[in-house]
């Protein structure tokens, strides 16, 4: 599978002295905007070919330990392209270390907010941004946040205006298809069979279509200590996505 293309990070803005990380899969050059509007992402056309260009997400990055050895190894070894980083987590400082062995995968912020307290939201948003870019040593490639609370009404506004001051592109509005099916549970019930093999090709056959997809997906270990209702789930995510089935289906398909 050709490298993946993505969107675009805007040029470092801070002191750090950490070196940045490259943004090779959010590429800049495929990324489109106007003043004062969000960024948006235009991918290339090639004379009349429809184009499928597919961008995997490990949500979650920092959350523990064991989740972030296990979108490492799903990017090394798997699908994966991009992660999304969680700047108050425990682990957050082990999970950059980690990004900087690999060079081709890009790195957004991925959000926790608390929509009810609505008189931190600008201030939260504001301090997870200078964490990541104090972490990475440049801003996000992408934002995101954790069970999507950036879309809440409440939220949403402070998250478009950054990224149409910055132009770092915000996940369901810009111009980006947003997969959320693979996912192993619902209604307090696992669902293991939508995220194995068969799942996932089922899922690329009828969702991906012409244009961009991001398709999220939170692989994983389950190691002592991490407590969460979606856990041996993530261990299953990590086996699907790193079975060479997948990729080769995927060039079969002509996802780029």
């Amino acid at each position: 599978m050709s490298a993946t293309p993505g969107l675009r990070a805007s040029s470092p803005r801070t002191t750090s002295t950490a070196a940045p990380l490259s943004a090779a899969s959010w590429s800049r050059r495929w990324t489109s905007g106007r003043a004062g509007r969000p960024a948006q992402v235009a991918w290339p056309r090639d004379r009349g070919e429809i184009m499928k260009w597919l961008i995997v997400t490990g949500d979650d990055f920092g959350l523990h330990r064991g989740v972030t050895r296990g979108i490492i190894q799903a990017h090394r070894d798997g699908i994966l392209t991009s992660a999304s980083l969680m700047v108050n987590r425990p682990a957050c400082q082990d999970a950059v270390a980690l990004a900087r062995e690999c060079p081709a995968l890009s790195l957004g912020l991925h959000l926790e907010l608390d929509p009810d307290d609505t008189g931190d939201v600008p201030a939260a948003v504001a301090r997870q941004i200078a964490r990541f870019a104090e972490l990475v040593g440049a801003p996000p490639t992408h934002i995101d946040s954790h069970h999507d609370v950036h879309r809440d009404p409440r939220v949403l506004p402070y998250v478009l205006a950054w990224s149409a001051r910055t132009g770092v592109p915000v996940r369901g509005y810009a111009g980006v298809r947003h997969l959320s099916k693979f996912y192993g549970r619902w209604g307090g019930e696992p669902h293991l069979e939508q995220i194995g093999v068969p799942g996932l090709l089922r899922l690329l056959r009828t969702e991906v279509g012409e244009g961009m997809t991001e398709l999220t997906c939170h692989p994983g270990y389950v190691e002592p200590g991490f407590s969460s209702s979606y856990a041996a789930e993530r261990e299953v995510e990590l086996q699907t996505l790193c079975d060479r089935r997948v990729r080769h289906a995927i060039w079969d398909m002509t996802i780029r």
